[in-house]
């Protein structure tokens, strides 16, 4: 059953903090996530080569899986988190991942039995529901995305999470073409149709496998905007409306949580403070350790709530310090050990604290996403939670006005420009949703080939 949260799981936004959450949630192997410490995440993938066959690709997974857990015990962590991101062959070959989950899990339960390793297997089917050039996210290839949820988990991965790709096809459109409402439409209403439906699946699976259905991320969409926005020299689209993106993600992203998933949250899902402040559930997040995989503005603000610290994702290869798995897993659990040792000498919040502000006023992407505007932002979202229309709405309205209203941010003519025009569409659309609904849907059956709404969402 879907219940849409219409209040924040936090009394306050400095109640918020890493390492801790309302809900935390524990995995098979002793480990727990949001308990009151922190637990770095690995990510990674296997050389291209290694995809020719499933045995060659099992094989890759048994030798980077010792390698992390090998690395951590040799160390000394007391935890480590594995996401397992499929390629498409896992995936669309649901036996392939499977057979990974359960090579993946059985090394982890050998580690866990002789040296006490608290340890936990995150798997993520890839989205596959398309056909060539058009979406298809209803229909045979769901049925195989749900199949793979159901090898992995029955397999063993103990968290269960996807990066799904409601919406995409008019956020592509939209964002080339500076379209707020556009965004709105394909990130908050779109998008949250798509994860009520699938996420309500994952998690009868998760119930079914005792496992644990664990949350999705806007990376198809928020984080298109984030890359195209790129750096501080570049121009190819304005920061101020890729941070309009990412607040509109944040309710699309809390569909999952309430269609049925407990967290922790994907780590890309750089919108997962607002997230936690609504929910209450655990998150992962990235940031300076996944440079690995790409850059961002705000390596160390996102830090600020993480309980799962991750390095997004690296191609497994062998670097001087070992494996490229062993460098990176090291260096996440070195972050998460100075986050931990900040919770136990009574730091934690001061730590929190220097982490954003040595980003907050680099770009208006970190200063909204700060844990004290993160939570108006969530603030906003819960006042019209029932309605998915409005609450997308509210997020960008409110991220338009806390960049208007901040004193210490330095914006450029064009970055003030594209602010201006956003909040000007923004106030000129309707308060209702089905107009806006039945507008939207005729506008881009128009002006959008791609689109075919009766076959991919369930309105």
């Amino acid at each position: 059953m879907v219940k849409r949260y219409t209040s924040l799981a936090y009394k306050a936004a400095d109640d918020m903090i890493f390492g801790k959450s309302v809900y935390p949630v524990k995995a098979e192997l002793g480990l727990e996530v949001g308990a009151g410490y922190v637990t770095g995440e690995v990510n990674y993938a296997p050389r291209p080569e290694a995809g020719v066959s499933k045995e060659k690709l099992v094989s890759e997974y048994r030798r980077l899986t010792t390698d992390i857990m090998a690395r951590a015990v040799q160390v000394g962590f007391p935890g480590i988190v594995l996401e397992t991101e499929h390629v498409e062959q896992m995936t669309n070959n649901p036996d392939w991942g499977g057979e990974v989950a359960h090579v993946q899990k059985t090394i982890m339960e050998e580690y866990h039995e002789e040296y006490g390793i608290k340890t936990a297997l995150r798997h993520t089917p890839g989205d596959v529901r398309e056909n060539r050039d058009l979406l298809a996210l209803i229909g045979d290839k769901y049925d195989v995305t749900m199949e793979s949820f159901e090898a992995v988990a029955e397999a063993g991965a103990d968290f269960l999470s996807i990066e799904t790709m409601g919406g995409k096809e008019i956020l592509d459109y939209a964002i080339l073409r500076n379209d707020i409402p556009g965004l709105v439409y394909a990130i908050g209403c779109l998008g949250s149709i798509d994860m009520t439906m699938i996420w309500s699946d994952i998690r009868k699976i998760a119930d079914k496998t005792g496992r644990i259905a664990a949350g999705d991320t806007d990376c198809s969409q928020a984080n298109t905007a984030m890359f195209i926005a790129g750096g501080l020299l570049d121009k190819n689209l304005a920061h101020t409306i890729a941070i309009i993106a990412r607040a509109i993600s944040a309710p699309r992203t809390l569909a999952g949580y309430e269609a049925g998933a407990q967290g922790p949250g994907k780590d890309c899902g750089y919108e997962n403070t607002i997230v936690k402040a609504i929910t209450g559930c655990p998150i992962s997040q990235e940031g300076k350790t996944s440079t690995c995989a790409h850059s961002d503005v705000m390596g160390n603000l996102v830090m600020q709530c993480c309980d799962l610290w991750s390095n997004e994702s690296v191609e497994y290869h062998g670097e001087f310090g070992g494996t490229s798995v062993q460098c990176w897993s090291e260096s996440l659990n070195y972050d998460a050990a100075m986050l931990n040792v900040a919770t136990e000498t009574g730091n934690a919040k001061m730590l929190r604290d220097i982490l954003v502000l040595s980003d907050k006023y680099r770009d208006p992407q970190g200063y909204v996403l700060a844990y004290d505007n993160a939570y108006k932002v969530a603030e906003s979202i819960a006042k019209d939670g029932d309605n998915l229309y409005l609450r997308a709405k509210n997020a960008a309205i409110t991220c338009c006005d806390i960049l208007n209203g901040a004193e210490k941010l330095t914006m450029s003519k064009f970055e003030l420009g594209a602010l201006a025009d956003a909040k000007a569409a923004l106030d000129a659309m309707t308060d209702e949703e089905d107009t806006f609904m039945s507008e939207s849907m005729e506008k881009y059956k128009a002006e959008v080939p791609v689109f075919r709404p009766e076959d991919n969402y369930k309105f």
